[in-house]
């Protein structure tokens, strides 16, 4: 059966399936080592849940395994999983020493792709890992986003929404993979564009458990935040200060004639200015 996906990502005739799909009833379920099998390297997944690894070991020990995983050959007498990681990990857990698995010869590009696909389709990626997904799907296959869309049957808005975490501080990225923010809290802070100011706001979001609602205010209240420029006053040159010293001297001896002025003296960022008024004598 062939999978959808290998015409979707232009792989050709090649098998691209998950789970189920993947097995073919010719295929050899073979018993190798545990010792010399290796996780998969393009495994989106940075976080398991060690509660469902429990269970999911319980379960196998008491029915056995279902499905074997799917391998492939990496280098000598090692094996590098393409589909079924929490099932590996759970016969760790057992204290296994063999596996029942099935050997595909498949690419990089190929064994990533069902990696990505594989865990996007279980919805139990984190935002984070969901957007890092996305990147390396485009990056593999020069889509755009638009097309990455289509091919997934997502809308080009929840790709991009999605993408848009990446361009977050590593601090912000973190707390969504650890479930201390939400996606939604997240991108209530990408307006900000200063970095200092988006970690700023979710410390506040955690310290406080602020909602999205009260952490989008605290953003808008940043963003209309008016700074009064501060004035850079520059150095004034010896040759300056002895032109602004006559002037003073001189409107000072004007003054001593007895001759009334009124003069204003300002200084600007790129000059001083003299505003000198001398009334007329009435006729």
């Amino acid at each position: 059966m062939k999978h959808p996906f290998s015409r979707l990502f232009g792989l050709g005739e090649k098998e691209l399936p998950i789970e189920k799909e993947m097995v073919d009833e010719r295929d050899e379920i073979k018993k190798i080592p545990v010792s010399h099998i290796i996780p998969n390297r393009f495994q989106p997944r940075t976080i398991f849940d060690e509660t469902k690894i429990e269970e999911l070991a319980r379960t196998i020990h008491t029915h056995g395994i279902i499905q074997p995983i799917v391998v492939r050959e990496s280098d000598e007498n090692q094996y590098e999983i393409i589909a079924g990681e929490r099932r590996f990990r759970a016969i760790q857990l057992l204290g296994w020493d063999e596996v029942p698995a099935i050997i595909k010869n498949l690419s990089d590009t190929e064994t990533a792709s069902i990696a990505l696909i594989e865990n996007l389709q279980r919805e139990e990626l984190t935002p984070i890992e969901e957007a890092m997904a996305y990147g390396k799907l485009l990056e593999m296959h020069n889509l755009t986003q638009e097309a990455l869309a289509q091919r997934l049957g997502k809308g080009q808005s929840t790709v991009a929404n999605k993408l848009r975490l990446l361009k977050l501080p590593e601090e912000i990225q973190e707390a969504i993979l650890q479930k201390k923010i939400t996606e939604r809290h997240a991108r209530a802070l990408i307006p900000l564009k200063d970095p200092e100011k988006q970690i700023q706001v979710m410390n506040l979001i955690i310290e406080k458990g602020l909602n999205v609602k009260q952490a989008e205010e605290q953003v808008v209240k940043l963003l209309t935040v008016v700074e009064k420029p501060k004035s850079k006053r520059r150095a004034i040159s010896k040759d300056m200060r002895i032109a602004v010293n006559t002037i003073r001297q001189s409107l000072s001896m004007v003054s001593d004639s007895g001759i009334t002025l009124d003069s204003e003296e300002e200084e600007f960022e790129e000059y001083y200015q003299f505003t000198i008024k001398i009334p007329k004598k009435k006729s």
